[in-house]
């Protein structure tokens, strides 16, 4: 009897109640494999490292490193792994950075239990999957962008991925210290990047920091909230 392939699956989601969801529903699937999973950003980069899953299951709105970010980490390092962001984030610039960086699949969490297992059975095929209201967005995208071609580009901030790791532990409210120590740089190092970043934004204060990572999707708008 011909044994049946197992697509191995990642499950990159910070809430736990939600990870122990999405892998009862998984492993109730006879060609689907959890191998394990992440709480936060930079944990899932590290375990797609060592586990080499298929597919990765991502939220966007991890701690530490958000999913965005992650999927750019993990496509780096392991490019034969796809992506399949699920989030309740469904916003057009959560889609168009996801997809820019690479992710395969767009699933908001309304979606059911047997979508996300297709989901990931088509992407792991080497094909893209998106909820419905997901790819009419990414198709009003496309129609803008090409109504706009050869018009005059407005000017965009570039980051680089350690600053962008920087700033968002900054707007999750950690110290130079904390962030020295879950980075592995020193303090001074930290400092430096945090002075590039408020240069290259304008920005002169941490709390412009937080609202600019708010305002990019780095980090959730329930982050900080005493910020004024």
């Amino acid at each position: 009897m011909k044994s049946v392939k197992h697509i191995t699956v990642l499950l990159a989601e910070d809430h736990q109640i939600v990870r122990e969801g999405l892998r009862k529903i998984l492993e109730a699937e006879s060609d689907i494999e959890v191998v394990g999973d992440a709480s936060t950003g930079r944990q899932a980069v590290l375990l797609v490292k060592k586990l080499r899953p298929a597919v990765v299951v991502m939220d966007i709105a991890m701690p530490l490193l958000n999913g965005i970010e992650a999927t750019r980490q993990i496509l780096n390092a392991a490019p034969e792994t796809k992506i399949l962001i699920l989030s309740a984030h469904s916003d057009d610039a959560y889609i168009e950075k996801a997809t820019a960086m690479g992710a395969s699949g767009f699933l908001i969490k309304q979606t059911s239990a047997h979508v996300l297992s297709d989901a990931i059975r088509e992407i792991e095929k080497g094909n893209t999957f998106f909820s419905p209201s997901v790819a009419k967005r990414l198709q009003r995208h496309h129609q803008t962008a090409r109504d706009r071609k050869g018009q005059p580009k407005t000017t965009e901030v570039h980051l680089t991925p350690r600053e962008m790791e920087v700033l968002q532990l900054i707007a999750e409210g950690e110290a130079n210290k904390q962030v020295a120590a879950e980075l592995g740089i020193s303090i001074k190092t930290v400092e430096k990047h945090r002075d590039h970043l408020m240069q290259k934004l304008g920005i002169h204060d941490t709390a412009g920091l937080t609202r600019y990572a708010i305002g990019e999707g780095i980090v959730e708008s329930s982050v900080q909230l005493t910020i004024v």
